[in-house]
């Protein structure tokens, strides 16, 4: 049997295809990958060596989410779907909130990703008043970390996740199959199935408006400044020097991914 080309394609036919062969297979920690035929191309090299080679040649986009500043408002969550048609009951951002009790406990908070802000808009930060009340709190935004080694690339059998020459990865709707794959692969569960299209869904950082010049809707929205976005191969921009001077990390850094979302404030507890 010859290949399958991009053009052949549909959603029926690959779900056929998997079905019926039993080529090439491959597990993704507990994920079963089929993808017997489906000889479909990844946009040339490696992603990681692709990656490399945009640094220094052009525009690399960043994102850094201070989470020193977050006050947990909501307003991002809220201009993201306004701006993205996010449906109801699904986030391409959320906020979490993250309390410190005494005896040790963590509390992670996040009711209806953050988008109406929470109870306690300023958590009782290092002011305990009480022998049961929380030690310290605080909000951290999550999106989609846009990562170099990202899974769910790699784990796409059809080259609908891929990645710009700016270094953010997209899904290219046309192609998705909606099979659900690199949902689960993804470790920072940032992407969802949309129920209204059927694909793979996820934080774009507002590609479509980063390509007119505009900055994403969540950055433009918060209104303490928490998210900053920006080209981090311009040494003279301003997310490059938030880099240069800030001590940043990632979330789940021990996996490898290595995301282009950085955080400054992260503790260790926050997943």
């Amino acid at each position: 049997m010859s290949p399958i080309t991009p053009d052949d394609v549909t959603r029926r036919e690959f779900l056929e295809t998997v079905a019926k062969t039993g080529g090439q297979s491959f597990l993704f920690g507990s994920l079963f990958v089929n993808t017997a035929l489906l000889r479909l191309p990844q946009a040339g090299a490696d992603p990681k060596s692709r990656a490399e080679a945009e640094v220094g040649k052009g525009i690399v986009y960043g994102f850094v989410v201070d989470t020193t500043k977050c006050i947990g408002c909501g307003s991002c969550v809220r201009a993201c779907r306004a701006e993205n048609g996010v449906p109801e009951g699904y986030n391409r951002t959320w906020v979490e909130q993250y309390t410190f009790y005494p005896d040790g406990e963590v509390f992670v908070n996040s009711p209806n990703g953050g988008e109406n802000g929470f109870a306690d808009p300023a958590p009782t930060r290092n002011k305990p008043t009480g022998p049961e009340a929380p030690m310290r709190g605080f909000f951290v935004p999550k999106l989609c970390n846009h990562c170099i080694d990202t899974p769910c690339i790699q784990v796409c059998p059809v080259g609908a996740s891929f990645k710009t020459d700016e270094g953010v990865v997209l899904v290219d709707h046309e192609r998705c199959v909606g099979c659900g794959y690199c949902v689960q692969a993804c470790p920072f569960g940032s992407r969802y199935l949309n129920p209204e299209t059927g694909t793979a869904d996820k934080c774009t950082w507002c590609h479509h408006r980063v390509i007119k010049g505009l900055l994403p809707a969540c950055v433009v929205s918060c209104p303490a400044e928490a998210r900053i976005f920006g080209n981090v191969s311009d040494p003279e921009s301003t997310i490059s020097r938030i880099l240069a001077t800030n001590r940043v990390q990632v979330l789940k850094s021990f996996l490898g991914t290595r995301p282009r979302t950085r955080y400054i404030g992260l503790d260790s507890e926050v997943i």
